[in-house]
Order: structure tokens, then sequence, then C-alpha cells
């Protein structure tokens, strides 16, 4: 599986989280099941569970009454170029608010994308402030996850190392990837995005990382991760 440090045949865990599944529209999802008060109308609420002491200082987010329609952008800034992110509220909610809380947090802000898979997988790892693969926010959240989720170029997904234990760890897909739906995907790069990690994929890895990949010849460095 794709894990802290990252995916299936590769190895280093990516982040799940337990969870059950319900049908909508026929479509089986991962759900976010939690134990705080009935939600508001156009909302959801989250459960995140701490448990161990974050790689950055960093709140976890709450939970309650967290939007669950609409869209909504992020711009992640790097020393090679732009990655604009648009994500739907609708399908992954409680990813999107840990995600935008961490960013509003500056969580991201000056850290380094640790991980760059090029053989059989194709993707950049970043999330981990300590650039190891292991660090993580101090606290985990549920798998958002359908069974007909596919990671062509451009997805944007959840790091994990097992079934509902997403952190702050995510990747980005620049070339179609056989990836099992077992991954939460939360977003989707832009052109200009993919195309500024598929740059840095061109310089290759060190191979530093045994399970597949390693660091990125061509460092990437996340500057700030803005919101809107």
């Amino acid at each position: 599986m794709i894990r802290k440090a990252f995916v299936v045949i590769l190895g280093a865990a990516l982040l799940s989280a337990c969870a059950s599944t319900d049908t909508t529209s026929s479509t089986t999802r991962t759900t976010s099941k939690v134990s705080i008060a009935a939600a508001s109308p156009g909302t959801v609420n989250c459960t995140y569970v701490t448990g161990s002491s974050p790689a950055k200082p960093v709140d976890p987010p709450s939970g309650a009454n967290v939007a669950s329609t609409g869209t909504v952008a992020v711009v992640i800034t790097t020393n090679e170029g732009p990655i604009t992110i648009t994500m739907d509220r609708s399908k992954t909610p409680c990813t999107i608010n840990s995600f935008l809380s961490l960013a509003q947090q500056k969580y991201f802000d000056a850290t380094s994308c640790h991980r760059l898979v090029t053989s059989g997988l194709f993707l950049l790892q970043c999330g981990d402030p300590t650039g190891t693969g292991s660090g993580g926010p101090g606290y985990t959240f549920r798998d958002e996850t359908y069974a007909t989720d596919t990671f062509p170029a451009g997805t944007v997904a959840m790091a994990n190392a097992g079934t509902n234990t997403n952190g702050s760890q995510f990747f980005l897909v620049y070339a179609d990837s056989p990836l099992p739906p077992k991954y939460t995907v939360f977003g989707h790069m832009d052109a200009a995005g993919i195309a500024v990690v598929a740059k840095v994929a061109a310089g290759g890895d060190d191979g530093s990382i045994s399970a597949g990949g390693g660091k990125p010849n061509i460092p990437v460095n996340i500057l700030t991760v803005t919101v809107g």
C-alpha cells in the first residue's frame, strides 16, 4: 500500500482508516461514522482521533458541521511552480476539512516532498514536515473511498498506513497509476500542476526507499499552500 512513505506493491504503507460502507446512488463509499450530534443541512460531522505528537505544531480541525457541498481550490506553491488543486466537498468532506485546516495553520509551508515513484506507479508524495515519510499531524481520520475510484494523471489522494489511518501525507499522480480504491481521492490537479510534477519526475529519484522510489533528484519544496 501507499504509506506514510507509500503504496501497494512498493510497501511503505499509505494512510487509511476504519470504516463502514453504505450505498448511495449505487456507489459504495467508505464513510466517516461519527458520534457528534446530527449535522446541519449541507454539512456532515467528522471524527479526528488524536494519538501522537504532531510533526509540526498544529491543532486537529473541528469535526462539527463540516461543509459537504460545493468545491474549493487550493494552490500549492512550490520552488518548481504552482500546483492548483480543485476539491469536491460532496465526495470527501472530512478529508478536505482536514487538509484545509492544516493549510490554514501553515502546516505544509516550508516542507519538502519526500518521495517520488517513477516505475509501476507515477507519483510524488508530500505532507510530512520531517521529510522522512513517518511524520503526521498527531491525529488520524477515516477513509472516504469509493469502489469506483481510479488514479489517472492529476489525481490527488491521501497516503496511508492501512485502513482509516489518514493524516497529513498525500500524493500527486502525474501519470495514470494502477492503484486499488484504498486511498481517499480528494482532489485533482490542473494541467499546469501535472506538468510541474512530471518535470520533477523526469529528473528521477535516488532509489533510497527499498519499498520503491526515493527522494526526487530535483528537490520539491512546498513554500505555501493557500486556499481559494
